[in-house]
């Protein structure tokens, strides 16, 4: 995945370019707005809204108009209201300076899983643990059967098993099968998993984390 890191000061550029690297990702720096739109296409953009030659939200815009890659929005302005503003005009994400490494990382990953930009998405059908997910059809068989399932319990299932084995917390399940401007209780979520496990007969496959949220089991 090749992220493109819109960042006017160098040493915090080229730093953010070295630990992405390190974490597996390809990244190129952009400095200034007219190097960042020559840098497209990329899968992922972090972008810095205090540029030297045009505005960053004015940017952020010309990078929509031509580019589907998930947006974060990488910034000193962190008042309430700008964040907001941020968050309105479609940001995948808002993160404000100064910022731990780790929390970015955490927060790429977050957007990923919430937009579908991970690889194994490319997947139009995919089978987990015995369970098999048709993105074509929406529908879920397993030993080849069809489950009827609710959009809410497919939205749930297809949305784990772009991680497998991974942990996903209740907001990003939340964020990525609700929506990210749905806010409430996260409880039904947990009526939604106790039926779904009910009508795949495996009440093991999804894997509830106390205080965290649900993982998809993976097994031979």
């Amino acid at each position: 995945m090749r992220i493109l890191v819109i960042e006017d000061d160098v040493a915090i550029g080229a730093a953010l370019v070295k630990g992405l690297e390190r974490e597996g990702y390809s990244a190129v720096l952009a400095a200034t707005g007219a190097l960042a739109l020559n840098s497209l296409p990329v899968d992922f953009i972090l972008l810095d809204l205090g540029l030297p030659d045009r505005d960053g939200l004015e940017l952020f815009h010309q990078l929509r108009a031509v580019s589907k890659a998930p947006i974060i929005m990488v910034t000193a302005r962190g008042a309430e209201e700008e964040r907001i503003a941020g968050l309105d005009l479609g940001a995948d994400d808002y993160v404000v300076k100064p910022f731990g490494f780790r929390e970015l990382v955490a927060r790429i990953n977050a957007v990923l899983r919430r937009t579908g930009a991970r690889e194994n998405d490319t997947q139009l059908v995919q089978v987990v643990s015995g369970i098999e997910i048709d993105r074509r059809t929406h529908s879920i068989r397993t030993r080849g059967e069809e489950i009827s399932c609710t959009p809410k319990e497919y939205g749930i299932l297809e949305f784990l098993a772009r991680d497998p084995g991974a942990v996903i917390t209740r907001q990003e399940l939340l964020d990525g099968v609700w929506g990210p401007h749905w806010f409430g209780s996260t409880k039904m979520i947990d009526v939604h998993v106790a039926s779904l496990r009910r009508k795949l007969s495996m009440p093991d496959v999804i894997e509830t984390v106390r205080g965290i949220g649900f993982r998809l089991v993976v097994s031979e």
